[in-house]
């Protein structure tokens, strides 16, 4: 059996995990959430000071003040940038690395990176404006479906995420990911694709052109963008799978 150390994307806490976590249980698994700091529970916890390198502490800290060996690593969205980060510190107590809608990052990238000029500008104008120079709030459903699949959420798992959501510290979109941000050689290296990334794997995006090949298992889960909330016992049901 895995033990899964699973980290939420922006806005979001190890609540997220929450239907995930049970069916992995259910399954035999060892499944352990966790919230970064400022978000979720951690809200009060953050400030202008937090960043990505305060999230990729998190991470580590997390596995380490556990005792966790063979961990599985599971990114979902932008998690991927602390995850990588954290994946290149955790030396053999790393079994294997998964992503969820995301894919690793590279030593230098940083979030905004992943957006158009005009669309990160906006992002800095809006925390500026009403995040004291330092919060990024979760952005309308309209504004979210315009680069993220929304298939899977009905009304009332909407009014969830909208309801549970706290403000991204904005630090750890702007700071760029530092080295080393590869795992140890021979580490499993996994990702789950929902209709986001099944559309720029399929499309033969060239930047992601390596997760289609080995060492990389792709395994595709067709719903959207937050499959945790969209469809749990299924993305329990892939992860299980990937660890078998």
């Amino acid at each position: 059996m895995a033990t899964f150390v699973l980290v939420p994307g922006a806005w979001l806490g190890a609540w997220a995990w929450d239907d995930t976590a049970r069916a992995l249980r259910e399954r035999g698994h060892t499944a352990l959430p966790l919230t970064l700091t400022g978000l979720g529970e951690h809200v009060d916890g953050g400030g202008p000071r937090t960043d990505l390198d305060t999230h990729i502490a998190d991470i580590t800290g997390f596995v380490e003040r556990h005792e966790l060996r063979d961990v599985t690593l599971v990114a979902h969205s932008y998690a991927a940038a602390p995850v990588t980060g954290a994946a290149g510190h955790l030396g053999n107590r790393l079994e294997r690395v998964v992503y969820v809608d995301s894919a690793p990052f590279t030593a230098g990238m940083c979030m905004l990176d992943l957006m158009p000029p005009q669309a990160a500008d906006q992002l800095r104008h809006q925390v500026a404006a009403s995040g004291d120079g330092w919060r990024l709030p979760m952005p309308p459903f309209e504004v979210l479906a315009s680069s993220s699949s929304l298939d899977g959420l009905d009304e009332a798992k909407r009014e969830v995420l909208r309801a549970r959501a706290t403000p991204q510290p904005f630090g750890t979109y702007t700071q760029r990911l530092a080295g080393p941000a590869e795992p140890v050689p021979g580490a499993d290296r996994v990702l789950v694709a929902c209709h986001d990334f099944m559309g720029l794997l399929d499309a033969g995006v060239p930047m992601l052109a390596s997760l289609s090949m080995p060492p990389w298992r792709r395994f595709d889960l067709p719903t959207g963008h937050w499959p945790m909330l969209s469809a749990p016992t299924q993305l329990a049901d892939v992860l299980d799978t990937a660890v078998s």
